[in-house]
C-alpha cells in the first residue's frame, strides 16, 4: 500500500525474487508511474547483479482495498505521518482476513501506536526497510508489545522469500536507526546554516575520517528531505527532545520543493528528478 519512492522500492524488490505484487495507491497517476518506476529499477537493480535474473513476479496494480482480500501479507508504505498511516492501517486491517500479515514500513511511529488503529494488533509488526530496498539487505523489524508469534513467522516468511536479513529491535520512536540519524541529519543541516561547513566538507568527513559510504547529508537526500522533516517530527511530538525540531534550512528546502534525489536537488546536486 504506497506507490511512492519507498513502496516502489519494496515492489522492485519483490517481483524482482519471483514474488507477485499488486501495488496499491489511491491516485490513478501515482500508479502509472510507479509501474515504470519498478520496470526501470529492477533492471538497474540486475545490470547491477542486486536482484537475480530470471521470470519476475507479475505486477499488479489497483486503487481498491478490496483488492486486498486474497494477499498473503500487506505492507504499508505510505507517508510518515501518524493520520496517513493510521487510514491505511485500518482500511488494509478491514479488507484482509484474520491472520494475515500487516506490515508498517515505519521509520519513526512506535509500532504499537499504528497497531491500535486496527482491529487485530497482534497481525501487526514493523519494518524499517532500507533506501533502496534492493540494494540493502538488512530490515530493521519492530516487534511490538502485542504483536503476535504467527505475525512474526509470517514476517521472517517472506523476509526469507525477498532475500533480506532482519535486524529485530524493541519498540519505541524511531527504533534503533532514525532514533539516532535523524539527530546527526539535522545537526549537520545545522552546521550548514551556521555556516560551519558546507554540506560537501560534512560528508567528506564521515566518508573519509569515519569510513561511512555517504555522509549524513548525502543520506539525507536518499531518504528525501520531506520524510526526513516528517519524521523529525514524529521523534520531536513523541519525546520532547528539542534535537529533533527540524532546524530552519531543512524546513526552507522542503517548502522550496529540494527534497533531494528525487527532485534532482537537496544538499546535494543530481543529474536527474524522479517521481
Amino acid at each position: 500500500m504506497g506507490a511512492g519512492v519507498m513502496g516502489v522500492g519494496i515492489a522492485t524488490l519483490a517481483v524482482g525474487h519471483g514474488v507477485p505484487v499488486l501495488l496499491l495507491d489511491i491516485r490513478e497517476e501515482r500508479l502509472r508511474q510507479a509501474q515504470d518506476a519498478v520496470r526501470q529499477e529492477l533492471m538497474l537493480a540486475r545490470l547491477m547483479g542486486k536482484l537475480p535474473a530470471g521470470a519476475a513476479g507479475e505486477l499488479t496494480i489497483s486503487t481498491s482495498y478490496d483488492d486486498l482480500r486474497d494477499a498473503d501479507a500487506v505492507i504499508e508504505s505510505v507517508t510518515e505521518t501518524t493520520d496517513a498511516k493510521a487510514k491505511a492501517l485500518a482500511a488494509i486491517c478491514a479488507a484482509v482476513t484474520p491472520g494475515t500479515l500487516i506490515t508498517s514500513n515505519t521509520s519513526a511511529i512506535p509500532v504499537d501506536e499504528l497497531a491500535g488503529y486496527t482491529t487485530r494488533p497482534q497481525d501487526v509488526v514493523g519494518t524499517h526497510f532500507m533506501n533502496p530496498p534492493y540494494l540493502i539487505r538488512a530490515v530493521e523489524v519492530v516487534r511490538g508489545p502485542r504483536t503476535g508469534e504467527a505475525a512474526m513467522a509470517a514476517l521472517r516468511s517472506l523476509l526469507t522469500a525477498l532475500d533480506r536479513d532482519e535486524v529485530l529491535v524493541g519498540d519505541g520512536p524511531g527504533f534503533v536507526s532514525n532514533r539516532i540519524l535523524m539527530r546527526v541529519i539535522n545537526d549537520a543541516a545545522r552546521l550548514v546554516e551556521e555556516g560551519r561547513a558546507p554540506a560537501e566538507a560534512i560528508d567528506r568527513v564521515f566518508t573519509g575520517c569515519f569510513g561511512h559510504p555517504t555522509g549524513p547529508l548525502a543520506t539525507a537526500d536518499l531518504i528525501g528531505l520531506d520524510n526526513v522533516v516528517d519524521t523529525l517530527r514524529v521523534l520531536h511530538d513523541r519525546t520532547g527532545d528539542d534535537g529533533y525540531f527540524a532546524c530552519d534550512l531543512l524546513l526552507d528546502m522542503v517548502r522550496s520543493g529540494d527534497h533531494g534525489r528525487k527532485t534532482g536537488k537537496g544538499f546535494h546536486i543530481y543529474g536527474g528528478t524522479s517521481a
